[in-house]
């Protein structure tokens, strides 16, 4: 009996003791297609030339470990769709499920068990607001690409008769606001503040809201707005401080960086990941000033096979991608659009228009703008040194960050499940 008693007494200390080890408000953020080379990369983008150190990054003062990434498909390559889900609810699942399992039934999100214990949810993101991660937090469906009835659950999927997510900020009118049904009108009917200019985020100056910035994804770093996520991780922030005393948990997603992958645009990858740099600032910052928080970072899957070095030389020039001022695909446009290319070119980049360079511009112009899009991008990666091995997604493992109440659960090599098991774990208690 009293070794039973003794057992018991160790038992409750041990909860007791995680529960008051468990932080009341959790930062969940996500770089969509963030593998160990775009930390990397970043670090030398950021490195300061006059100096022989090379400096660190936020990235490298909050590094714990590695989280394996493949879905449950008959694949190690996973897509953000599963990616999500695994991270969101720690089911692994096919690539395209939306917080389904493989038999396609729902499984709950920890943003869903956060919202049932009475704390204030929060999705900030860069693409619109029912892609696939921030969806795989929210929403129920076998395909990633049914994206109206994605953005219905944000209105129809009750959690305890409410609303799944108090604070929404990205992209996505097109899907909210529709023909057949619109969405900013319902929630505005539930008491939600709206904002659709991201230059006057003053419009929305209390909880709940939506703010609705780009009829997709929002523009481009590089093209337009360089710290449009930092600046609405920081909205977002001074919304939810001291907005609930159950706490808050919001998911932030550094969406376009696996956008720019994709595109094998390196220069387009370093401007995202400068931004979600950034905002993970604000984030921890935020945890500086709230010890009752934690912050965790990590990504879905790497893209592109992002390669530092290419073509059997020991470089990587970081001021070529420093001196590109557009994406390629902005560039590209404004080359289709001019008769004189030199201008357009020495406009953009740094890059000598040397009559190579011409040569394959012109040529390329003449196929289209898919072609003179291939051929922009292809001179960037040769002049900076960079390499990419696909237009998809790798199997890498990735990297995970933490900071904060319980950050140390998060060092070692895990699967992205675990990641979810240890934050839904601190939710609940």
């Amino acid at each position: 009996m009293k070794k039973q008693i003794s057992l018991l007494a160790l038992l409750c200390t041990a909860s007791g003791a995680y529960a008051e080890s468990a932080p009341k408000n959790v930062i969940y953020m996500i770089g969509d297609g963030m593998g160990p080379a775009y930390t990397t990369a970043y670090r030398y983008f950021k490195d300061d030339p006059a100096t022989k150190k090379v400096e660190g990054t936020v990235f490298d003062t909050i590094l714990k470990g590695m989280a394996h990434t493949y879905p449950d498909d008959h694949t190690y390559v996973t897509d953000s769709a599963a990616g999500a889900t695994a991270l969101s609810s720690g089911h692994k699942s096919y690539n395209g499920a939306v917080a389904v399992d493989t038999d396609k039934k729902p499984v709950k999100t920890m943003l869903e068990i956060a919202k049932e214990r009475g704390m204030t949810t929060a999705l900030v993101v860069t693409s619109q607001i029912n892609h696939a991660t921030p969806a795989s937090f929210t929403a129920h469906n076998e395909s990633r690409y049914n994206y109206d009835d994605i953005a219905n659950d944000y209105i129809d999927n009750k959690i305890a008769g409410k609303l799944p997510v108090d604070l929404m900020l990205g992209g996505g009118t097109k899907y909210f606001i529709r023909d057949d049904r619109n969405l900013v009108e319902e929630f505005k009917a539930a008491g939600y503040q709206y904002g659709d200019d991201i230059n006057n985020l003053g419009q929305i100056t209390q909880i709940p809201a939506i703010g609705l910035y780009a009829s997709k994804g929002l523009p481009f770093a590089l093209d337009m707005n360089p710290t449009r996520l930092t600046q609405l991780t920081s909205k977002a922030l001074g919304l939810l401080d001291n907005q609930n005393e159950e706490g808050f948990f919001m998911m932030i997603e550094g969406s376009q960086i696996d956008w720019c992958g994709h595109s094998n645009d390196i220069a387009c990858a370093m401007a995202e990941m400068d931004d979600f740099a950034k905002s993970i600032e604000k984030a921890k910052a935020y945890v500086d000033k709230n010890k009752d928080t934690i912050l965790v970072v990590t990504a879905d899957h790497s893209t592109g096979g992002l390669t530092i070095g290419s073509h059997g030389q020991f470089k990587w020039e970081t001021d070529v991608i420093k001196g590109v001022k557009a994406t390629a695909s902005k560039l590209t446009d404004k080359l289709m659009e001019s008769k004189d290319l030199k201008p357009v070119w020495t406009a953009n980049t740094t890059i000598e228009f040397t009559t190579e360079n011409q040569i394959k511009l012109e040529q390329a112009k003449k196929m289209g703008e898919k072609a003179l899009n291939l051929a922009v991008k292809s001179i960037i990666s040769d002049a900076s040194f960079t390499g990419w091995t696909t237009g998809g997604h790798t199997a890498v493992d990735v990297q995970v960050f933490a900071y904060g109440k319980g950050s140390e659960q998060f060092i070692g090599s895990q699967n992205n499940t675990d990641i979810a098991d240890k934050l839904i774990g601190f939710i609940k208690q």
